[in-house]
């Protein structure tokens, strides 16, 4: 899987039965592509009817004859764990691996495919919304977004470089806006640093990578802090280092092999809402499930140039599918992972940062306690969890014998081996993720701030002293292929 970029992953999928739908129909990327994938495989946090389904690649985009778009191409877990070349189930604890056995980043000086085609912003006719075939998820956007933009940005003071994912609006010809959750991300600390220094942040954003890029760019704090190079997690899971190449019209790079390339500059001091041509009050669907308010804070990035392949694939997601789930609860995983294997080594099992939770609220721990003295580590166990990742909410604690990647079976033991007066643990009062609409003083006197929420356990393990009350129905094991 060495040398992977978009394409290479879609010619993947190709040969993968049921992993990619190819469509010629025209459709219109304002909401109607969305629409259409809602249906074939957005699953995650959609509104019913969705399901989980296949990539889809729209050939034929009205106004864009040039272009394609791709949507849904980490959209399950089972077509992650074939472009990361990792069975499903050890996906968390491979992204660990990589994490702790980084392979930085490279420049290129060869011709790098993302600039064989040049649009330069002060050339004759420079339009955003005419070069990019940027959708809206719905009829309630803020304008069309780019989703899956890997922004990449240098520290004014230490000159170390990060790659994140943020959202991205057209707010004109050659002006994005670009929203950070405060305190959340690397490159909003950039932003802040290089303002308070009255200097522009030179910025890239490159569309169209390496699945091993967008997976591992989703890192956050305290596993990668301020200073590590996400793309050094890319290169780990690849056993090669990501080729940077040097952006023409400003002092940063971007990813040599991606199908879009956006140069630009984080303005200081100057803060646009996110709907100032649309006038919705909304932004774009967020993971939970619900469209978010426009912001009235959002930074704003002038464009210096758009390069790109040529027929080039802009690739995009909805923020509610399962392909967010991916994205987000996949690094989520290795992160808690490592935190409790650190801690107490041997007994966690595996973790699961599962749909409903849109990869980033709920988390189930599988849990082996192996003498009496464990009994009680599960908990300790959650509580790590919570200081893994703080925008977690949730965390259900189950046994080795419970498969975690299976809510059915998770729910099987709530139901036989949980009392919630002796099994809900309630850590009221903490700053979570502001996305989530019952984190709010309105919906509960207790929470003082929006963004505050109350973190629960759900210890769902049988007491060690038990353990052999609560012992499932044991059946005979056979490879049932010569009756089928």
């Amino acid at each position: 899987m060495a040398g992977m970029d978009l394409r290479g992953a879609l010619e993947r999928l190709r040969a993968l039965p049921g992993q990619l739908l190819e469509t010629e129909s025209e459709v219109d990327p304002i909401a109607e592509l969305s629409g259409v994938y809602r249906h074939v495989g957005a699953g995650g946090t959609v509104m019913r009817p969705t399901k989980e389904g296949p990539a889809m690649l729209f050939r034929n985009v009205r106004g864009h004859p040039d272009a394609q778009v791709v949507i849904g191409l980490l959209a399950s877990r089972k077509r992650v764990a074939a472009l990361l070349d990792c069975p499903p189930e050890e996906l968390g604890k491979r992204l660990w691996h990589c994490v702790d056995h980084p392979v930085p980043p490279v420049v290129t000086e060869a011709p790098p495919p993302c600039r064989q085609v040049v649009h330069r912003a002060d050339g004759p006719g420079f339009d955003l919304n005419r070069l990019l075939p940027a959708p809206t998820n719905t009829p309630d956007d803020a304008g069309p977004y780019i989703t899956m933009g890997m922004c990449y940005a240098t520290h004014p003071d230490t000159g170390l470089s990060d790659v994140t994912i943020h959202r991205l609006c057209i707010q004109g010809s050659d002006e994005l806006s670009i929203f950070f959750t405060p305190g959340a991300r690397h490159i909003g600390a950039m932003a802040d640093r290089a303002e308070a220094l009255g200097r522009p942040l030179p910025i890239s954003v490159s569309i169209g990578v390496d699945p091993a890029i967008s997976i591992g760019s989703c890192f956050e704090p305290p596993t990668t802090p301020l200073g590590y190079d996400e793309l050094a997690v890319a290169g780990a899971l690849r056993g090669e280092p990501v080729e940077l190449c040097r952006c023409l019209t400003i002092r940063e790079r971007a990813i040599a092999n991606a199908e879009y390339v956006i140069e630009g500059e984080i303005v200081p001091g100057v803060r646009v809402r996110e709907d100032q041509n649309s006038h919705t009050g909304f932004a774009m669907p967020e993971f939970p499930g619900y469209t978010g308010p426009a912001s009235s804070r959002c930074r704003l990035i002038k464009v210096r140039a758009l390069t790109h392949r040529r027929s080039p694939i802009l690739q995009t997601c909805i923020g509610p599918s399962e392909e967010h789930v991916s994205m987000a609860g996949i690094p989520t995983e290795a992160s808690i992972y490592g935190m409790i294997e650190n801690a107490m080594p041997g007994r966690l099992q595996n973790v699961y940062c599962a749909s409903p939770g849109g990869g980033k609220y709920m988390a189930v721990l599988q849990f082996k306690k192996s003498a009496p003295s464990d009994e009680g580590r599960q908990r300790q166990a959650a509580l790590l969890a919570f200081s893994a990742f703080s925008e977690l909410k949730h965390v259900f604690l189950v046994d080795e014998d419970v498969d975690c990647f299976d809510l059915g079976d998770v729910l099987w033991a709530m139901n036989t081996r949980f009392q919630g007066d002796a099994d809900i643990v309630t850590i009221p009062g903490v700053r979570c993720h502001p996305l989530d609409p019952s984190s709010d003083p309105a919906c509960s006197p207790g929470i003082r701030d929006h963004g505050i929420a109350c973190k629960t356990i759900f210890d769902c393990t049988v007491p060690f002293s038990q353990k052999e009350r609560f012992r499932r129905a044991r059946f005979l094991d056979v490879d049932p292929e010569k009756w089928l």
